[in-house]
């Protein structure tokens, strides 16, 4: 099988390279449109970090208005020029940050008792439309001729919200989160704010693009093949995929009643400062015991350190960028901490494709639901309907129908697939132990032009690896390029390991400067 495998592998990284010769200059071709920037930021509370806001509310230093009302006027700026925003409830936001103001003017809690009780006390946050928000649209891109409102709060947002946060809004998301760009057919597209040319990535994009806008300060995502830390890669801002479980999916769209769905797919938390996730697992994760690893102080000089810079055959290698950013980090490390950063080794990593491609089989609910080619040969023919725009459905959502309709008609062995599946797990298990991580990139490039996505099917292996496997991956921004696009890595670890990828993310944070304000157009004196 190893050598019918590599020869598969071979085969589809030549077709799709031919097509990539033959569509790429034309995706090239919106390097000539106009670049816009948004608007500078005025107001300095912007700038804090969210577990800083909440400190600074407790005390009374600043007030739970004053921040919601500065995030509301900063999404009012930015929006026309990244379009992230699906729904919005600021009003509403206001006059809950107005309630929390008064409710810290009467209290006789301590600010220790508040942090505990409501840690996220009158703080505003964002969440990605595919969670329902009471109140607010819940069409995750999905054109209807009447729009969806949710009825009730997602499990995770009820838990957020319970802990003291104010919800502002829910952001864009392709059509049912099946796309690793932004788009869709009810709210548009959304742009990448560091070059509005480029994709901010998906599915989290509307997240990405406030948070780097200084829109949002922390937001709630979710990731079933990248789509919390891709975002953050194109956008320099830091998401984090929990292990598998950790985080209630009840109340995401798309979901399924599939056993293997929870595995592959989890909420997640996507930050402008790093020291944000800790706060944010704190309160989105339902294991006690996994809470207190949040609140434990990690030292780095007791964590093993592995990097690996391939993935599979099929996969193109990294660019220089990301190169340069694995070898910074690297060197960082070991110049710190005294010890060398060992390339892994991991050889049924081989079997990436076939591993992730096994996602294919899972049925998500809504899908059968909204798009209706799924499961037959007419998605064919809707491929088609879809490049003459005509169709009611997005590309990639009907592309996505398309692969499952090919991967069910091809020969294969479930049997198999899961073999290697374990054996990877248990190279990563043996490799990391619990007190190890790996440095390893989360995409090949920085941002890439709109619908390149198809041309890197293949370089998304890199992502879906924590996917399959169930475990912890942390993206972590390094910086810009020579083209002032974010570029950076992923942490991983093993299950249950969280905490660790979240602490080399605060040190990264720290040491190499973290987000970079993305162009921003000079305020008027």
């Amino acid at each position: 099988m190893d050598i019918v495998n590599l020869m598969i592998q071979k085969l589809m990284k030549c077709v799709i390279f031919m097509l990539s010769c033959i569509v790429t200059p034309f995706l090239k071709l919106q390097y000539f449109k106009k670049r816009k920037r948004i608007p500078a930021i005025k107001n300095q509370l912007l700038l804090i970090s969210a577990t800083e806001i909440a400190r600074q509310i407790r005390k009374k230093v600043i007030s739970s208005e004053e921040v919601v009302r500065a995030y509301v006027e900063r999404c009012t700026d930015v929006n026309p020029v990244i379009n992230a925003i699906v729904d919005s409830r600021f009003n509403a936001a206001i006059q809950e940050a107005q309630e929390v103001d008064k409710l810290l003017a009467s209290t006789t809690k301590t600010e220790e008792e508040l942090a505990h009780e409501t840690p996220f006390l009158g703080v505003p946050i964002t969440v990605k439309e595919s969670f329902a928000v009471e109140g607010m649209s819940y069409m995750v891109g999905v054109k209807k001729k009447s729009s969806q409102k949710a009825t009730e709060n997602a499990s995770v947002v009820s838990l957020v919200r319970k802990a003291g946060a104010i919800v502002l809004l829910v952001s864009n998301t392709p059509e049912l989160c099946l796309n690793w760009e932004t788009n869709n057919k009810v709210t548009g597209t959304t742009k990448n704010p560091y070059d509005t040319r480029k994709t901010p990535g998906g599915s989290s994009g509307g997240e990405a693009a406030l948070i780097s806008s200084a829109a949002s300060i922390a937001g709630i995502v979710s990731d079933i093949a990248g789509s919390a830390r891709l975002p953050a890669m194109f956008c320099g801002v830091f998401g984090h995929r929990p292990t598998s479980g950790l985080v209630s999916a009840e109340g995401h769209r798309p979901y399924s009643h599939d056993e293997s769905f929870t595995v592959y797919y989890t909420p997640g938390a996507m930050v402008r400062y790093a020291e944000d996730l800790s706060l944010m697992m704190r309160i989105m994760c339902r294991s006690e015991e996994t809470r207190k690893k949040f609140e434990q102080k990690v030292c780095l000089k007791d964590i093993k350190f592995y990097y690996l810079e391939d993935c599979c055959v099929i996969t193109n290698s990294i660019n220089k960028d990301v190169k340069q950013a694995m070898k910074k980090l690297r060197t960082y490390i070991e110049t710190t901490y005294g010890f060398k950063v060992e390339k892994a080794r991991l050889p049924a990593m081989e079997f990436a494709l076939n591993i992730s491609a096994f996602m294919l089989s899972i049925n998500l609910d809504d899908i059968n639901d909204d798009i209706e080619c799924v499961g037959s040969s007419k998605c064919l023919l809707e491929e088609l309907k879809c490049l003459c725009g005509i169709s009611q459905n997005t590309l990639s959502s009907v592309t996505y129908a398309t692969l499952k309709w090919i991967y069910h008609k091809l020969p294969g062995s479930y049997q198999v697939v899961f073999a290697k599946t374990e054996e990877l797990k248990k190279q990563f298990e043996e490799l990391l132990g619990d007190n190890g991580v790996l440095i390893y990139p989360t995409f090949v490039s920085s941002a890439y032009y709109a619908n390149e996505s198809y041309m890197n099917i293949p370089n998304f292996m890199y992502l879906t690896i924590a996917n399959v496997l169930g475990i912890p991956a942390t993206h972590c921004t390094m910086g810009l390029d020579k083209q002032g696009l974010p570029v950076g890595l992923q942490i991983m670890a093993n299950t249950g390991n969280d905490h660790l990828t979240i602490a080399v993310a605060k040190e990264i944070d720290e040491v190499f400067g973290g987000w970079q304000p993305p162009p921003m157009i000079e305020l008027q004196l």
